[in-house]
């Protein structure tokens, strides 16, 4: 008795140290157990008790347990545990179980405590015990096997001697993190072990199951077991591919082995990584007062997701990319909510003197933004990312290869898409199953804006460079609203595979190529990706703004209008959700207003008969990006306010009809998630919300009928509508320059050129130049789906068509009013010499631009 009063003032003196300089975070959910005994739900017949389960053996681990489960008002893991006669000093033991006595032959036998509570579960089967793994890490980094700083100073997966524990608590007792796993019935693991391991003991199997199982959730946090850049770059060197690739390469450019190897040597130190926890440690701390500073807040959605598959997947970060902020964002992100960075494909553009090195520290590795023609290169490329696969390390990449210049995501690049799943089929089998997680960044204001703007107007993209970061951060002072990520539904690729009957497909070597359909099921990865994101997408204020003042007439409107419009599209959204993952504002319309005013990107003029808002001075064509953003959850309400307004009335049936012909080419420029089977019912559930709102119409629920004109309710038609205007605007001006040259007349190129040119003009013509309408890629993306859908044939370059696109064509009265048609047609009608004049000033304008960016 004196002992065990010994042993608990002892303990009580050392919780009490402890709780000086130690304050652990918790990650993830509290178990819901209360009290020492509780009846289970599966057997009303069966008591059950809670024991704490930790991996390797530690005091300090156990006080800081204690103190948690004290604290979160559980059951306390240093008390006795009680089950009935049986008594128990403590309610926790160590997996790793340190046998101190002199003659101890194992220093980590069975835990004595398991082995006892397995035999009086076994002798008892009226009770149970919950057995609650739990893990303790001190600081978290991957281990760098020749550095002193990690050997001494960090957590790691190797077990940390008595001295190195005492570092550990002075140095990261503020950085100490508990995360408590989901609960183990004990009984139903001895009756698995019995049953598939029966020549094993009860005690041996469950030892090896939570250890495993540990070792996952430890992983998650902080990575596999990395080595460091030396030792990297030793094994890629080793490597039997890429040794046969510097032999080809010896051979084809003419050049001794000793040469190529250096050339391999010199590609990989540009690539690879030299991940550092100081780094991330420096980071966390920059970037907490960055955000401060120039955000009001980052709002996070649907992590949860990204943690539970964490333990079982090898995770790839897919985001979109509106900023080079979302690199540091989204890093931040994962590293405050308790996961591994992730190792970051990042261009060589951001390889600059210090800022380079900063980002290796973080996870970033290096990727020319073309490598085509360079096999040594390619080689040595995919042979490093095959080795960060191999080791199950998350990965992030940007499935549009660019930051997009217009708000809306841009066609996939499918590069690092297809040379991840090259490398995941070389290790088939032996790593993890991949996931995609498509992530949604929102912004409310962005840093490069004007730059975004000032390239798409035709000023040549500027190369970044430490200056240029100087003047970005400069801007710290302002401020940019708040920002979002939101983590979208994660797409499998071994379903994606299944899919494409690719699943049973294995690659061998480094230069084997990938299959048709395993490419297949890469190229439907990509788009559903871009789907996901959009499917997560955060409509806040500023979008929302942004959305129906550029669809008004010189983008002002009273103030009790746009109140007015502003409830009804949060009333459409949150009525009709575009996905379950999309994130809508709470704020009213009024607060929305207040939020624009503040961030100064709209106005308030005052007016005796009401108060007028506009776009502030010079911002319209930015807040077309922010538009942008959201424009696909809105497309569907749009294009409904945008037929039964021009036609007056139209028929329900007329209205779905035209709606599903011009769908395609709506869905192909902004990834919306609708296919054939469930396009229709949308468009249903959106026109009755449309009538429920008040927007339109019906007397039979077959007509659909526009409010009257000089109505405000007709004000609000017009505003809806103006959303889809500028694509089927762009859409009817590239088939009028199609037929009006005839078929067999024009190239594909050509097009996109006078598509380009006149999508110039048109802007013009707005009260903003919008310099997102003569976005090329949205030409090539709707000349695509005409060819898919076989409207048009490309024959030698040129496009070719019959009757049928003709007809199409002049179906344009049903979705453009008169002025618009006459508008169009007057521009798309031009002879040849001034179709071969247009051309030649954008090819000469063009090599000037190209000219001026390599001085």
């Amino acid at each position: 008795m004196p002992k065990r009063s010994f042993g608990q003032i002892y303990r009580r003196l050392s919780s009490k140290v402890l709780d000086l300089v130690v304050k652990p975070r918790v990650l993830g959910d509290v178990p819901t157990l209360h009290i020492a005994e509780q009846v289970t739900p599966q057997n009303n017949d069966i008591k059950t008790v809670v024991c704490y389960v930790l991996q390797t053996y530690s005091r300090s681990n156990a006080l800081v347990l204690d103190g948690e489960t004290r604290r979160l008002k559980l059951h306390p893991a240093l008390e006795p545990l009680q089950l009935e006669q049986h008594r128990e000093n403590t309610s926790v033991f160590f997996l790793q179980h340190q046998d101190t006595s002199y003659l101890a032959k194992h220093k980590h036998a069975l835990p004595p405590k398991l082995v006892r509570l397995i035999d009086f579960i076994e002798a008892n089967p009226d009770i149970d015990i919950q057995l609650i793994p739990v893990t303790v890490l001190w600081g978290r980094s991957p281990d760098k096997e020749n550095s002193l700083f990690k050997l001494l100073f960090t957590d790691t997966w190797a077990t940390p001697s008595k001295v190195k524990q005492l570092v550990n608590i002075g140095l990261h007792g503020r950085q100490t993190f508990l995360e408590f796993h989901h609960q183990h019935s004990l009984r139903a693991l001895i009756t698995t072990a019995k049953q598939t391991h029966p020549n094993l003991s009860p005690a041996t199997y469950i030892v090896n199951h939570l250890n495993q199982y540990l070792d996952r959730q430890r992983e998650a946090v902080l990575g596999p077991d990395l080595s460091d850049r030396r030792n990297v770059i030793q094994s890629l060197m080793k490597s039997p591919d890429l040794e046969e690739s510097i032999r080809r390469e010896s051979i084809r450019s003419k050049i001794s082995l000793f040469e190529a190897q250096r050339r391999a040597v010199g590609y990989i130190n540009e690539i690879v990584s030299d991940y550092s926890y100081s780094t991330i440690r420096f980071g966390d701390m920059a970037l907490t007062r960055l955000w401060t500073q120039l955000y009001d807040g980052v709002e996070v959605h649907n992590f949860n997701t990204v943690r539970e598959l964490a333990k079982d997947y090898e995770i790839i970060y897919t985001p979109c990319h509106r900023s080079h902020i979302d690199y540091l964002l989204l890093s931040y992100i994962i590293h405050r909510r308790g996961l591994m960075v992730p190792y970051i494909a990042a261009g060589d553009n951001l390889n600059l003197p210090l800022v380079g090195q900063f980002l290796r520290g973080g996870g970033a590795f290096f990727i020319r933004r073309s490598f085509r023609g360079n096999g040594l290169y390619t080689s040595v490329f995919k042979e490093y990312l095959y080795s960060i696969v191999s080791r199950n390390t998350p990965l992030e990449y940007f499935i549009e290869g660019g930051r997009s210049r217009t708000g809306r995501l841009l066609p996939p690049k499918t590069g690092m898409l297809a040379m991840t799943v090259h490398s995941h089929l070389r290790n088939k089998g032996k790593n993890k199953p991949i996931v995609f997680i498509p992530t949604y960044i929102g912004y409310e204001r962005l840093m490069e804006g004007a730059t975004y703007i000032g390239e798409l107007q035709g000023k040549p993209k500027e190369a970044e460079s430490v200056l240029g970061l100087i003047k970005t951060v400069r801007k710290i002072e302002r401020i940019f609203g708040q920002v979002h990520l939101n983590f979208g539904e994660p797409v499998f690729l071994d379903d994606m595979l299944k899919q494409h009957q690719a699943d049973h497909i294995r690659i061998e070597k480094n230069d084997d190529p990938i299959p048709t359909e395993v490419s297949e099921a890469i190229t439907s990865s990509a788009y559903q990706i871009l789907e996901k994101i959009n499917n997560a997408v955060v409509i806040n204020p500023v979008t929302l703004l942004s959305l129906i003042l550029l669809s008004t007439e010189k983008h002002t409107v009273s103030e009790e209008l746009l109140i007015k419009q502003l409830n009804t599209y949060l009333s459409i959204v949150r009525e009709v959700p575009y996905d379950e993952r999309t994130e809508i504002t709470p704020f009213s319309g009024q607060k929305i207003i207040e939020h624009g005013l503040k961030l100064k990107l709209i106005q308030r003029v005052p007016h005796a008969l009401g108060d007028i808002i506009a776009i502030a001075d010079d911002q319209a064509v930015l807040l077309t990006y922010f538009r942008n953003n959201i424009l696909h959850a809105f497309i569907l309400p749009s294009l409904i306010a945008s037929l039964v307004d021009l036609n007056g009335e139209i028929a329900r049936t007329d209205l779905v009809n035209v709606m599903v012909t011009l769908y395609p080419f709506l869905k192909a420029e902004l990834f919306t998630k609708w296919d054939s089977t469930t396009l229709a019912p949308a468009i249903e559930q959106y026109i009755d919300q449309l009538i429920k709102v008040g927007i339109i119409s019906t007397d039979d629920n077959i007509h659909l009928i526009s409010p009257k004109p000089n109505t405000e309710t007709h004000d609000q038609i017009l505003i809806l509508a103006g959303s889809v205007k500028q694509s089927l605007e762009r859409y009817y001006m590239i088939l009028a320059i199609i037929t009006q040259r005839g078929s067999g007349n024009i190239s594909v190129k050509q097009v996109e050129d006078l598509g380009y040119l006149l999508g110039q003009r048109l802007s013009v013509l707005y009260e903003y130049n919008s310099p997102d309408f003569f976005d090329k890629s949205l030409f090539q993306s709707f000349l695509k789906v005409l060819t898919q859908k076989g409207y048009i044939r490309v024959q030698q370059g040129l496009i070719e068509f019959d009757q049928y696109l003709t007809k199409t064509a002049q179906y344009a009265n049903l979705v453009l009013d008169d002025t618009k048609l006459n508008m169009l047609k007057h521009i798309t009608q031009f002879s040849d010499t001034e179709l071969q004049e247009a051309l030649s000033a954008l090819a000469a304008d063009n090599a000037k631009r190209r000219s001026r960016k390599k001085k």
